[in-house]
C-alpha cells in the first residue's frame, strides 16, 4: 500500500533495488547488496525522510550472499545495521512484494537512490524502462543517487535530447582495483564487464575513483554517486546535505 504523502515538508526518497537474477559468469544467484540499501535507509530515516523501497520489475527481493551478515563466509559479519534490518520484521517485510517502478509516481519523491549488488550488471544495465525512469527523474530536477555496481546504468542512461546523463559530469563507481580483488577472492571472473573500463571509453565525462574499498562519494549537481558498498552512507549523506533535513 502506498504511504500517504506528507504535506508538512517531509522529504521523500525512493530506493530502487535490483531484482534477483543469475550471473552469466559465475552461475550464482545474484541480487542487491545489503549495506547499500540498509545504510542509506538508516541515514535517510535518521534525517526524518520518508523512504520507499521498490524494484524495476516488482516482487520479492534477494540479497547477494556475501553481503548477508549471517552468511557462512563471514564477509559482511561486521554489518550490524543490515543485521538489524534483516531481523526486524517490519523492515524485512519492505523487501517482499515490492512495487515496480511502473507503479511509482515520481512527483511523490525528492530523490531516487539506486543501490548496487551483483544483479545490476545483469538485470539493470539494459533495462530500458529503468534507464528512462532515471532520466525522467533527473530531468524533473530530482536528486539522482547511484552506488557501486548500480552505477553501470549511467553508462547507458540518456536524457531526452540524446546525451548521456553523465556527459560533462564527474562521477564514480566500482573500481577496477576492486573488481580485481573480488576476482582474486573468489578465484574466478565475477562480472561480465568492469564499469571503470567502460566509463573511461565514454567521451566528455570524468570517471574518478578513490582508494580501494574506502568510503567515497561524489556530487556533481543533481547527480550523486558512490564507489562501492562502503560508500552507500556517504552518498546518502550527500543527498541529505543537498536536500536539507
Amino acid at each position: 500500500m502506498t504511504a500517504a504523502i506528507d504535506t508538512h515538508g517531509k522529504k521523500k526518497v525512493l530506493i530502487i533495488a535490483a531484482n534477483p537474477g543469475t550471473s552469466p559468469t559465475t552461475g550464482w544467484p545474484v541480487g542487491f547488496w545489503w549495506a547499500e540499501l540498509t545504510h542509506p535507509f538508516w541515514t535517510f530515516t535518521e534525517a526524518g525522510y520518508g523512504v520507499d523501497i521498490v524494484s524495476p520489475k516488482g516482487g520479492d527481493l534477494i540479497a547477494d550472499s556475501y553481503s548477508d551478515p549471517e552468511d557462512a563466509s563471514g564477509y559482511s559479519a561486521h554489518d550490524l545495521i543490515s543485521l538489524g534490518f534483516k531481523k526486524s520484521p517490519p523492515h524485512a517485510a519492505l523487501l517482499q512484494g515490492t512495487r515496480s517502478i511502473a507503479e511509482v509516481d515520481l512527483s511523490d519523491y525528492d530523490a531516487i537512490f539506486v543501490t548496487g549488488g551483483q544483479s545490476p550488471m545483469i538485470t539493470m544495465i539494459d533495462d530500458t524502462d529503468l534507464l528512462a525512469f532515471v532520466a525522467r527523474a533527473y530531468e524533473a530536477g530530482k536528486i539522482v543517487a547511484v552506488v557501486c555496481h548500480g552505477t553501470c546504468i549511467l553508462l547507458k542512461t540518456r536524457l531526452s535530447k540524446g546525451d548521456l546523463l553523465v556527459k560533462g559530469k564527474t562521477w564514480t563507481g566500482f573500481a577496477n582495483s576492486e573488481e580485481a580483488f573480488a576476482d582474486g577472492f573468489v578465484g574466478m571472473k565475477v562480472q561480465p564487464f568492469w564499469i571503470e573500463d567502460e566509463a573511461k571509453i565514454l567521451p566528455d565525462t570524468n570517471f574518478v575513483v578513490n582508494s580501494m574499498f574506502k568510503a567515497f562519494a561524489v556530487r556533481d549537481g543533481n547527480l550523486i554517486t558512490g564507489q562501492q558498498q562502503f560508500s552507500g552512507a556517504a552518498a546518502a549523506e550527500l543527498v541529505v546535505q543537498t536536500l536539507g533535513r
